[in-house]
């Protein structure tokens, strides 16, 4: 009877932490946007448009450039995973095609590797 309390009590605050944690990453996200708009507001009110448009260029080539490393990093570690669980499963069940379940995550891995580096590769830009 005690477990059962003491697994109802970890899934409680493992709960409670994921919400807090997600609401400090919107609350971040929030106040990022309205810094982002505040220093648009400012440029705007010079009446030139061109640095304005360099500012949001920026903002878009910093974004892209997060999300790319995101990505591989993602892609890299699925990878890492893949291969340590197609590695276990060789090794724990010998002379069993267990291990190929260690091909998901690796190619999924690869899969997110391969976006990273070819798809979402910056385009050269045309001055």
């Amino acid at each position: 009877m005690a477990a059962l309390w003491m697994i109802a009590i970890i899934v409680t605050a493992s709960l409670a932490f994921v919400s807090v944690v997600i609401w400090l990453e919107n609350r971040r996200k929030e106040r990022e946007a309205h810094y982002r708009n505040e220093m648009a507001q400012r440029i705007a009110e010079v009446h030139n448009p061109e640095p304005l448009l360099a500012y949001v260029r920026e903002l878009e080539r910093i974004d892209a450039s997060r999300s790319r490393t995101k990505a591989r990093v993602a892609g890299l570690i699925l990878f890492a995973v893949g291969v340590a669980m197609a590695l276990f499963f060789y090794w724990a069940t010998p002379g069993t095609a267990t291990f190929l379940v260690g091909l998901i995550p690796c190619l999924v891995g690869a899969a997110l590797l391969l976006l990273s580096e070819v798809v979402m590769r910056p385009s050269p830009r045309s001055v």
